[in-house]
């Protein structure tokens, strides 16, 4: 503990047994976990959807393609710092507040959402013609064979890109500090940056690098025990 000491300040100490670092650490799982859990619901059929309704698709609807797609690009061009400040009043009308992690866990979706479409989109086109022409051969119907067919051949790839929407979520959850989030980035700021820690700053940064290692091998085992092009 001594040893400590000499590289680590009185307030990291101070902050560790009051429970702040603990709880910084579960607090920015959870607003990531949960946040990726619900943008998925909300990207996961929009990626569908535009993948289907495209030129080529197994149902093109044109009309839709776009106006879904312009929506996607929309939210997807705008930094998520900008983001975060335009949808305050979107957020305190879903949750009843703007503060809090409640809060910036709708800001997390509505600016990881568009994100997760576009990565369930490449995912899904990636998957061979010839099996989503052989289901049709078969007078399997259009939902059937973007249940039974794309998502399970696109498995493997839609859970790297749950990996990278997580890791990217993680990112935004540390900015969201900057206005209210809690979490390792508020710890950062207000023990570390504001105070003029510089060990806070660093351990909260390598705690953070620890989580994304985790969610990244973790993920990465999910996938290849899914892929089957890979033998087990």
């Amino acid at each position: 503990m001594e040893f400590l000491h000499t590289f680590l300040s009185d307030m990291f100490f101070k902050l560790w047994d009051n429970g702040l670092i603990q709880r910084g650490i579960w607090e920015t799982v959870y607003m990531t976990v949960l946040s990726t859990v619900i943008a998925y619901i909300i990207g996961l059929p929009l990626g569908l959807t535009v993948c289907v309704t495209a030129k080529g698709g197994i149902h093109p609807v044109p009309w839709l393609n776009r106006v879904l797609s312009v929506v996607i690009n929309f939210f997807r061009s705008i930094p998520f710092v900008i983001l975060m400040v335009a949808m305050l009043p979107v957020a305190k009308l879903v949750v009843g507040t703007s503060l809090g992690n409640r809060a910036m866990i709708v800001m997390l979706v509505i600016a990881a959402a568009p994100y997760i479409a576009r990565m369930v989109e490449s995912s899904i086109v990636e998957v061979d013609a010839g099996v989503i022409e052989a289901a049709q051969s078969m007078g399997t119907s259009n939902f059937q064979i973007v249940w039974k067919v794309l998502i399970p051949e696109a498995r493997p790839a839609l859970i790297t890109g749950a990996v990278i929407s997580m890791v990217t979520i993680l990112g935004y959850s540390a900015m969201a500090s900057t206005i209210g989030g809690t979490g390792l980035g508020q710890i950062a700021i207000i023990y570390g940056h504001q105070r003029s820690n510089g060990d806070i700053t660093w351990i909260c940064v390598l705690l953070m690098v620890v989580i994304v290692q985790i969610i990244q091998e973790v993920g990465n085992r999910i996938a290849r025990r899914t892929d089957k092009r890979i033998r087990q």
